[in-house]
């Protein structure tokens, strides 16, 4: 039999907030986290704005040669994991190393730093390159640098599945848990992917938003406006824990991680398909791996990027999988207040997840003023509802066809 895993410690930094708490505020008041892009001079790009970290102090979390040394992602799950170790009230030492692990997932990587290297590369004269060059840029040292810092000797790994790969390093986690091989895993996504080549990379998709003139309205899911998504950046990192582990410390439990789905669509680099099968095979194989019923889902936070196709592909595989009981479901899609985070928007939203169910408080929709008629579900359109949430689902799809999606249920003993 499985193991039984909950989810003990929650940390975050993204365009809402550098802590949960004020990230929660932020996000059940329905405020926006989208910008103009202050990180490089955009004014002759398609898109000029972006879900930026705001006021973000990093010597907080490293010192000065740290700081030059790490591309902002590693930081980002730096500072993350330390908050969600200390939410847990956990110290890793000789007791739990070994049983320790971590998995966090990254879309990209160090890309801002690649791109600095490049420019570096080109300068007249002889070449001089910092020995940390390559290390700050590679995908998985968000992962290395987190069980370097807080010594967590067990599992490790990076999964770098796009848009899902927040989602995919908790689903891999927690097996990693249910499976017996740890006790304890530090899991999630980072990614600080707004630069030049990426915005101007995902413009030339026709991907992006370009409503440049009211930022905080760019992001809409479902709405029948919606232009595409707003990059975002940021990171999510929660605690997951063996559940007697977690009983024996006298630990506060959020949320059980009770299922996880992960499917291909075989379909396309970037499309889904229509009807979205892939994705509703992923919510039914999440659903059947924690052993509940349709009917007990209570709350969807939606991939929802604001794109016109996932958007309603992903109402349609709501649809397909919840049938009559899709009109009772909450569904709302935060990325239209923080944008879309990429490889850091699973962890992250996993965390809205857990607060939900823990808080009793479904988050809004905003910007939904005009709702696409195919896309006829409950939103939660511009503000926060309260619901008893007893389980809940977090979607998340990514390039090459990944559906990835997590269940996460209210504790019972």
């Amino acid at each position: 039999m499985k193991r039984r895993v909950v989810i003990t410690g929650l940390g975050t930094v993204n365009p809402l907030g550098n802590n949960v708490s004020d990230f929660w505020g932020a996000l059940c008041a329905g405020r926006s986290g989208i910008g103009p892009i202050t990180r490089f001079d955009a004014s002759n790009f398609q898109t000029r704005i972006a879900g930026e970290l705001k006021n973000f102090d990093p010597l907080q979390f490293v010192n000065k040669k740290e700081l030059r040394r790490y591309d902002n992602f590693i930081i980002y799950a730096l500072a993350s994991a330390e908050m969600a170790l200390a939410d847990a009230r956990l110290t890793i030492g000789n007791g739990n190393a070994e049983r320790t692990g971590v998995i966090i997932g990254s879309g990209i990587g160090g890309i801002t730093t690649i791109e600095k290297l490049k420019e570096a590369m080109q300068q007249p004269g002889p070449v001089k390159l910092s020995p940390f060059a390559v290390p700050s840029a590679l995908a998985n040292l968000a992962a290395g640098h987190v069980s370097i810092r807080f010594g967590a000797k067990g599992p490790i790994s990076c999964t770098v599945t796009a848009c899902a790969a927040g989602t995919n390093a908790l689903g891999d986690a927690s097996r990693t848990v249910a499976l017996g091989y740890a006790d304890i895993m530090i899991a999630g996504g980072t990614e600080a992917a707004i630069s030049p080549l990426t915005v101007a990379g995902f413009s030339a998709m026709r991907a992006l938003s370009v409503r440049n003139d009211a930022p905080e309205k760019a992001s809409r899911p479902f709405d029948k406006d919606r232009d595409g998504f707003v990059i975002g950046e940021g990171c999510g990192i929660l605690i997951l824990e063996e559940l007697s582990h977690a009983l024996k410390r006298g630990a506060r439990i959020y949320a059980e991680l009770a299922g996880f789905g992960l499917t291909s669509d075989a379909f396309h680099m970037a499309a889904p398909p229509p009807g979205h099968e892939g994705a509703a095979r992923s919510m039914r194989l999440a659903l059947q791996d924690a052993g509940v019923a349709p009917e007990e889902i209570g709350y969807i936070n939606a991939h929802g990027t604001s794109t016109p196709l996932n958007d309603l592909y992903e109402t349609q595989a709501i649809k397909a999988v919840f049938g009559a009981h899709s009109r009772n479901l909450l569904v709302s899609s935060t990325k239209s207040m923080t944008g879309h985070l990429l490889g850091g928007a699973g962890g992250l939203e996993a965390i809205v997840c857990v607060k939900a169910i823990h808080e009793g408080v479904v988050p809004p929709t905003i910007n939904l003023d005009h709702p696409d008629a195919e896309c006829d579900l409950d939103y939660v359109p511009h503000q926060s509802r309260k619901r008893d949430v007893r389980a809940a689902l977090s979607n998340t799809f990514g390039f090459g066809g990944v559906n990835a999606v997590l269940l996460f249920k209210k504790f019972a003993g």
